[in-house]
């Protein structure tokens, strides 16, 4: 069981690391948010995907290697968790410690990643918000004022004023 608990505990500090460089892209990839680098935020975004694919990964070896530590410790069937692991183990203070220390390392860095992801879900919804505003005012700069631009039917068509500009011959 020793060896499952230091491969578990190993597992957990690549999660750790793997966040704290999620953490360490972000500051870069709100740079190009804000500076509308698309080329860098691109290349920011796949090396994100493979971070993720990695985390997707050791989290699923975290949950086996807690299933065979479950079933050494007698509960198979059991639904395992680390804090489940950490009430289990105390009979064994040293690995309750090392188990409680890289849940608390682990659980801080991923928080720290969420709130930064959340950070930059706002900064690309309000990029987002002004790229729309900036289409609006482009479309508004050819479109007829409303007021003068009636149907049949009494409705505003839409109609787009064309390219006459003003005319210097007259």
């Amino acid at each position: 069981m020793a060896s499952l608990m230091e491969e578990l505990l190993l597992t957990m500090d690549g999660e750790r690391s793997l966040y704290e460089k999620l953490i360490s892209l972000n500051d870069e990839k709100k740079d190009s948010i804000i500076y509308k680098k698309l080329d860098v935020l691109e290349a920011i975004t796949v090396q994100e995907q493979a971070i993720a694919d990695a985390l997707l990964e050791l989290e699923k070896k975290r949950q086996g290697l807690m299933q065979s530590i479950a079933a050494v410790m007698g509960h198979e069937n059991d639904q395992i968790t680390v804090s489940w692991m950490i009430d289990n183990l105390a009979g064994q203070p040293v690995e309750q410690k090392k188990l409680i220390t890289a849940r608390g390392k682990l659980r801080e860095a991923a928080d720290n990643a969420q709130i930064l992801n959340f950070q930059t879900q706002n900064l690309l919804r309000q990029a987002i918000e002004m790229v729309e505003f900036d289409i609006t005012l482009l479309k508004s700069v050819k479109q007829a004022p409303q007021t003068s631009n009636y149907g049949k039917n009494a409705e505003t068509t839409g109609d787009l004023l064309g390219n006459r500009g003003f005319d210097a011959k007259q």
